[in-house]
């Protein structure tokens, strides 16, 4: 009787054990497929979110690029759309003034490091509160709003040979300079210009990079008697590396594509042709000389001039901050 009494007690209990561990193994198993469609679904979303920007991008950007490059490559007149292979970029590298275009290129590339140096520095100074650089912060970006042609008006009556500047050099006992009349000066004249009217947007942007550098950093290099000097060169710089390649290659772009309006007002391309760009070459000869086919061979050099040199820049640049 005890025994026959204890059996019947220790099989039920063995029989729940063993459903109760099929059933989680039923739940666990049933849960399995369900994981892993999410992790699949979510493996894919963000290329689901990016695809319709990239589609954009290929049919707004690409595409276009592509046949304009194809374009370049056929003839113009009497010889339109027909292929005539390198044509177009042999009587580009003849032409004296597409050779200049170059040159000013060669030139805004050397000047790129003051006109990134200059927001830079601005936005230094605010960082660090100046006194006043509440103000600062709004007067130096007003200008950015302004249009290229009111600007170019505007210095247009400044840099007159009997303008406001000369009249003060006069004072001073200055013989009048020609600035934009002289073939020396003119393209330094409009760059100046240039990087007063949009430093404006790489302030505001060093100024974002600003708010992500820890301050504990700014604050031990003090507590440690580094100069300003140093400060920036070992604390600011490598923190702010990809910032600074940021502003550097936007800021290329704008020196190549931007300064059509300036060119336009102030020179014209003159004195001499001494102010000539590729992006104003591109606009003669499209718009005045009916040559697409040329312009379109002058504006893929100039972009394959902004790829190279901004590959360029941002190689040199994360050398440094490795560097620094």
């Amino acid at each position: 009787m005890p025994i026959g009494n204890v059996q019947p007690s220790v099989r039920p209990a063995r029989t729940g054990r063993t459903d109760g561990a099929a059933g989680a193994t039923t739940r666990r198993g049933g849960a399995r497929p369900r994981r892993g469609g999410g992790l699949r679904s979510e493996r894919y979303a963000p290329y689901v979110l990016v695809a319709p920007a990239v589609l954009i991008i290929v049919l707004l950007r690409l595409y276009p690029l592509l046949l304009g490059v194809n374009f370049s490559f056929t003839g113009d007149g009497d010889r339109n759309g027909v292929a005539v292979g390198f044509d177009n970029y042999l009587e580009l590298f003849r032409d004296p003034l597409f050779r200049t275009a170059l040159g000013n290129v060669g030139l805004l590339v050397l000047l790129l490091p003051v006109a990134v140096a200059i927001p830079g520095l601005l936005a230094t100074f605010i960082y660090l509160r100046v006194p006043g650089h509440r103000l600062y912060r709004g007067v130096y970006f007003f200008p950015a709003v302004l249009s290229p042609v009111i600007v170019g008006a505007i210095f247009n009556l400044l840099l007159a040979f009997d303008g406001p500047l000369n009249s003060l050099l006069g004072a001073v006992g200055v013989a009048p300079v020609d600035w934009l009349g002289d073939p020396d000066l003119a393209m330094f004249m409009v760059v100046g210009v240039h990087v007063w009217a949009t430093f404006g947007m790489g302030l505001v942007v060093f100024l974002a990079g600003f708010a992500t550098l820890d301050a504990a950093l700014l604050d031990a290099a003090r507590m440690d008697g580094a100069s300003l000097p140093q400060v920036i060169w070992h604390v600011i710089v490598p923190g702010l590396s990809r910032t600074i390649q940021f502003v550097f290659v936007t800021t290329m772009i704008g020196m190549l594509t931007s300064m059509f309006g300036l060119l336009y007002v102030m020179t014209s391309g003159g004195p001499e042709g001494s102010t000539y760009l590729p992006e104003y070459y591109i606009w003669i000869q499209q718009g005045q000389m009916n040559r697409p086919a040329l312009a379109s061979a002058a504006s893929t050099i100039l972009f394959v001039i902004m790829l190279v040199v901004g590959l360029l820049q941002i190689k040199l640049l994360s050398r440094a901050g490795r560097e620094a």
